[in-house]
């Protein structure tokens, strides 16, 4: 294991048209010392040639490609993870983007926090043409198991994870993945740190997986009734917690795009 190598890991399926922008945000980071593993869900488009012309230009670029495509960002993700070289992973989607500071700021917040497994950042939201909405996602300073259980407030494109702390990681199969990934990661102690910057830009999609609230809402009762194995009413709690935090999260995003798209 590399001490000081960033291990980040991109997904990627039949994103042609964003690919460019988010390794090219990883290429701009002012921490020089990390490798990209690009894994290609199977795409039909021109996004495996993209990655190839980036192979070529850059040996800490890795491409990977699945046998089929998987429907979603798991088995890519756990593909990279089973790759990486350094002691930190990231993660960035193939239609995100990173400030340039975004990996110095991290690396030095992990070195100020001992007890720090996960460090995280605020982050701004976009949409599909690339206009920003007003106001930025906002975390709190710090988060650990319990306080993550009301409702996720780590964006996975923000996220850092040190191996060495926390040890191996992996994906698992269901619905909101990176949200349960973090409770596993933080249910045996260790904190995560936000380092009260805004670090990344994360493209929201209409349609796409995540936007589809019925099933968000069953995901995340079956991450805490299976998973986490908390009981109903231990659950009820908490999913009171995430239900009052996603209808005024949802209820921003949708403010935001009438100012926006009216000028006000």
């Amino acid at each position: 294991m590399n001490n000081d190598l960033v291990s980040v890991i991109m997904p990627v399926y039949n994103d042609e048209r964003n690919l460019s922008l988010a390794i090219s945000s990883v290429f701009s980071q002012t921490y020089k010392n990390w490798e990209l593993l690009v894994i290609d869900d199977s795409s039909t488009d021109n996004s495996s040639q993209i990655i190839s012309e980036y192979v070529a230009k850059d040996e800490r670029i890795k491409h990977f490609k699945t046998e089929k495509p998987s429907g979603s960002p798991v088995l890519p993700r756990n593909i990279g993870i089973q790759h990486t070289q350094g002691r930190y992973i990231a993660f960035l989607d193939s239609d995100d983007q990173w400030m340039p500071t975004k990996l110095e700021h991290q690396i030095a917040l992990f070195q100020n926090h001992p007890d720090a497994v996960i460090v995280f950042s605020n982050y701004k939201m976009i949409d599909e043409q690339g206009r920003f909405y007003a106001r930025p996602i906002v975390a709190p300073q710090s988060s650990d198991y319990h306080h993550l259980l009301k409702g996720n407030v780590i964006g996975c494109l923000t996220t850092m994870y040190d191996i060495q702390k926390g040890g191996s990681i992996r994906f698992p199969q269901c619905g909101h993945e990176d949200y349960a990934l973090l409770l596993s990661v933080l249910r045996n102690g260790g904190k995560a740190y936000n380092t009260n910057t805004i670090e990344a830009f994360y493209r929201l999609k209409k349609g796409s997986v995540s936007s589809n609230k019925f099933h968000a809402m069953r995901w995340q009762w079956h991450i805490y009734t299976e998973m986490e194995k908390l009981g109903i009413m231990c659950s009820s709690y908490y999913f009171v917690h995430y239900a009052v935090r996603a209808v005024n999260k949802r209820w921003w995003i949708v403010w935001q795009d009438i100012k926006y798209r009216f000028r006000f």
